[in-house]
């Protein structure tokens, strides 16, 4: 542990060479305490290397490094028997040392992703001797090479994310049968090829990512997967016909099958199934509906040649006779020459021939065709030239009519029946050459085959029961580890801890879930902030993120409402899959850690998160009045009366306090973002509450760089950022101007209806401001305001015109705006104000006392340790240069 400390930088909280280490910050030792069982370093901004001595840590049962900066080579775990969890994510490692992970008989969860300064290597068979594995995550992490076929040594594996890596050649065999239940294996540089079909015994799955890859063939039947709810096939090399069991899968609720070669009938998935088709795909209708016949077939004759690509990327349409390769018709439209001869296909010949009963020529010559030659081909009563020569076929020959020029030469197994070619005896239409044996002969076959198949039935039945004890016994194992303790939200919420969380995407998920309808007494919990759910309970209260259930739609996710089993109202914001790539999932993660110990009355709290492959889901408080928008735009439709004027300002000072706090945490590096009436949420008192903030870094400059996604929708945007991406507190200023500015008018920013120059509320708006009467003709009708209000509405409409200035230099800052909101709302105040609106601080008191009054009521004192008192002035709101004298409103707090 000495070393250990000795190679970090700096020095993790806690720890210090005068202090036994069992008495270090995170450390857990055994009841001796000779030995270290606990390392948990998660998120300590520490870097440095790990030195080799770890190894000697004999009793160590978890060790968590997630999200430092940590470099340099990793430590061989070799022989360490006791180990149970390794938690690598997000750090800079180097290399893999030959034996990382030899002999960790008791490993249960390995997690590196996110180290993508490795160099390459490459996944090790001798990960057989961890059979209890129960989750495999490393994304990202520059692994090489084939999948090994060894996942028939892990009967507990349930999460296996190999995602961005440069994995190539074909999925294993093991993987039939197996209980991987979340399979991550999307984004590969060459790409993961060859068909799927193992996948239809993985009965087990829940979610399956494997875009961005080579996969070809077609989609086999998952009518088995019932557990199967995210299903991401784009941009791979899929073709052939959709499975019809496909659509009926019963909880299937979002696939995408964009960028592939897919034909036959245009896909009709459930309307609860959120399904991405996409333009690219060849269907033969772009709608539902059935395909013409001969289509039909020959998309039969492509399947049992196991769809070719060449095929699919010609066989487009609805019509066979209209530049499809290989096929030739006669005037009336009858497919009558079919020519596939030299092309190299693989597969067998599919007895759908028989259905072209014009046809007339069927050459399918020199390719690597096996199986039999279906005898229902003799029926063809207008074939006169059949070649089936120099390919691999078996099994008998059929009998066609003289008139038939048939050509099998080059078939050595032709007339004999072989297991390997798929021949079978007894197919219709034709004898065999090779069917001369006597009756003795035949009888001691028959005699001698019954013997060796009772004695393969009882191998087989001993082997199957020894198998179930096997798994009998590793799930009561397993449940000793498994189990999950319960939060102050009930049940449904526990905080993560080293021993019992399952990452997803370098831990979210990130992106989207382990789910299993079955037992939710295990149900796995996501690392990465203070608070994680279970999707398994999000889908519960949510009634599987029923469309009856939505409160709104952004333009990252849906929102859903839910209610927990104690009682607790929730949002679940369900973030689309995919909006945020690699580079943002660690910033997304210290998003987590933040938001979950800011609260503040004016900003929506973030109650937990999901995080589930690719997707995430956020988890906050209910607001059961919905958004301003709704009640600024819609109260009629939605049945709600119309906002007054008291109320439209009380929520515009509301959200401007909600805003001034998150902008007084910019020392944090943490501001608000994408502010508009719908992310402006009320109580049930029409109270104002801010959501959807975020994570912003520092930029060099001083200045905020966004990192991850743009904000807002751009009616909303500042021009500077609009046109620059930059990202600063006047850039939020700017976009409450906007707010206020729909508040005053009750029209939207950006109203297509409107003539084009009135369709731009801000230049509208602003013309509007040059002549003081023209305001009175402009504001909501429905406000219809006295002398008194409409003095109070002209200064908010002033003060939205300076705060959408074109230069950022002339907006004022949000305390400032604040400040000129709140005599506006103190009219309509009681005599006695509340202490909880003045956040139970007495202006008498000095500005440090305030402070530490203001942070303690707030519960963010944490937030400010380390901030001076200096750093504090600092964000007291100044009167900016440029801004008109017409503010009189002094500017402190």
């Amino acid at each position: 542990m000495s070393k250990l400390l000795s190679s970090l930088s700096p020095a993790p909280t806690g720890w210090s060479s005068g202090t036994h280490f069992c008495k270090w910050t995170n450390v857990n030792c055994d009841t001796t305490n000779s030995f270290v069982t606990g390392i948990n370093l998660d998120s300590a901004s520490v870097s440095g290397t790990l030195p080799p001595e770890i190894n000697t840590l004999s009793q160590l049962k978890s060790i968590a490094l997630q999200k430092n900066s940590l470099s340099g080579s990793l430590p061989s775990f070799e022989n360490m028997t006791a180990l149970e969890q390794i938690f690598l994510d997000g750090n800079g490692f180097t290399s893999v040392p030959k034996n990382f992970l030899l002999g960790l008989t008791s490993l249960q969860t390995l997690s590196m992703s996110g180290n993508y300064k490795l160099g390459p290597w490459e996944i090790p068979t001798y990960l057989t001797e961890s059979s209890t594995l129960v989750t495999f995550n490393a994304g990202n992490a520059s692994i090489y090479g084939v999948i090994p076929d060894i996942f028939g040594s892990f009967p507990n594996l349930q999460n296996l994310r190999l995602s961005y890596n440069n994995l190539n050649g074909s999925l294993p065999k093991s993987f039939s049968g197996s209980e991987i239940q979340n399979l991550w294996l999307n984004n590969q540089q060459e790409g993961l090829s060859g068909t799927i079909d193992v996948l239809a015994n993985m009965a087990q799955l829940t979610q399956v990512w494997l875009q961005e890859n080579a996969f070809s063939g077609g989609i086999p039947d998952l009518s088995k997967c019932v557990n199967l709810f995210d299903l991401q096939l784009r941009d791979n090399r899929f073709t052939g016909v959709l499975p019809p069991s496909l659509m009926s899968l019963p909880n299937l609720l979002n696939i995408t099958l964009q960028n592939n070669k897919l034909q036959g009938p245009y896909p009709n998935f459930p309307a609860e199934v959120q399904a991405t088709i996409g333009t690219t795909n060849s269907f033969c209708l772009q709608k539902a509906g059935p395909c013409d016949p001969q289509v039909s077939t020959l998309l039969v004759v492509a399947g049992a040649l196991g769809y070719p690509m060449s095929l699919a990327q010609s066989w487009t349409g609805n019509r066979a006779c209209t530049g499809w390769s290989f096929i030739n018709c006669d005037i009336k439209g009858n497919v009558v020459v079919v020519n596939m001869g030299k092309q190299g296909f693989s597969g067998t010949i599919s007895p759908a021939f028989a259905n072209l009963t014009f046809m007339r020529t069927l050459m399918l010559n020199d390719n690597k065709l096996t199986g039999t030659i279906p005898g229902v081909l003799t029926t063809l009563s207008q074939l006169q030239t059949f070649d089936v020569s120099n390919n691999n076929l078996s099994g008998p020959v059929p009998v066609f009519p003289a008139s038939v020029k048939f050509n099998n030469a080059g078939n050595v197994f032709l007339g004999q029946n072989v297991s390997d070619g798929g021949g079978t005896s007894g197919m219709p239409g034709g004898g065999s050459d090779s069917g001369s044996n006597g009756s003795g002969s035949s009888k001691g076959s028959a005699s001698a085959g019954m013997i060796a198949g009772v004695v393969i039935a009882v191998v087989l039945f001993i082997g199957v029961l020894l198998f179930v004890m096997f798994k009998c016994c590793m799930k009561r194992r397993h449940k000793r580890f498994g189990r999950v303790e319960g939060s102050e939200l009930g049940k449904e919420m526990v905080k993560t801890n080293v021993t019992n969380s399952v990452q997803g995407y370098a831990g979210v998920p990130s992106e989207l879930h382990s789910n299993s309808s079955g037992d939710h007494s295990e149900i796995p919990i996501f690392e990465g902030g203070n608070v994680a759910i279970s999707i398994q309970i999000l889908r519960q209260v949510t009634d599987n993120f029923s469309e009856k259930n939505v409160l709104g739609r952004g333009g990252f996710g849906i929102v859903y409402k839910g209610e927990l089993h104690d009682g607790t109202r929730i949002a679940v914001k369900r973030m689309e899959s995919g909006v945020m790539g690699t580079k943002g999932m660690n910033e997304f993660q210290a998003e987590i850690a933040v938001l979950t110990k800011v609260r503040h009355r004016h900003l929506v709290a973030l109650l937990g998160y999901c995080i589930n492959g690719s997707e995430r889901l956020l988890v906050y408080e209910y607001m059961p009045q919905g958004t301003l928008s709704q009640h600024l735009f819609e109260w009629e439709e939605l049945g709600y009366q119309p906002l007054t004027w008291k109320q439209r300002v009380t929520i515009a000072l509301d959200v401007g306090r909600g805003v001034e706090y998150l902008h007084s945490l910019a020392q944090q590096s943490f501001i608000h973002r994408d502010l508009k009436p719908s992310n402006i949420l009320l109580s049930d008192d029409m109270r104002a509450k801010v959501a959807d903030f975020g994570l912003v870094k520092h930029a060099p400059d001083g200045k905020y760089s966004l990192e991850t996604r743009l904000a807002g929708t751009f009616g909303y945007l500042a021009p500077e950022y609009a046109a620059t991406g930059r990202v600063t507190t006047k850039v939020d200023v700017y976009a409450f101007g906007v707010v206020l500015m729909e508040i005053i008018t009750g029209r939207k920013v950006l109203d297509e209806r409107m003539p084009d120059d009135r369709s731009h509320l801000v230049t509208w708006f602003r013309r509007v401001l040059i002549n003081k009467d023209n305001l009175r003709n402009s504001m909501d009708p429905t406000l219809d305001p006295d002398d008194e209000t409409y003095e109070s509405i002209c200064k908010v409409a002033e003060l939205a015109g300076h705060c959408t200035a074109r230069e950022p230099y002339q907006r004022p800052d949000m305390g400032h705006a604040v400040n000129i909101l709140g005599p506006l709302v103190e009219q309509w105040k009681p005599s006695k104000p509340d202490e909880e609106e003045s956040f139970g601080i007495d202006l008498h008191m000095s500005l440090p006392q305030a402070l530490q009054r203001w942070q303690a009521t707030e519960g963010t004192s944490r937030m400010f340790d380390d901030l001076s008192y200096s750093q504090t002035q600092s964000s007291i709101p100044a009167k900016p240069s440029g801004f008109v004298d017409s503010f009189s409103s002094t500017d402190c707090r």
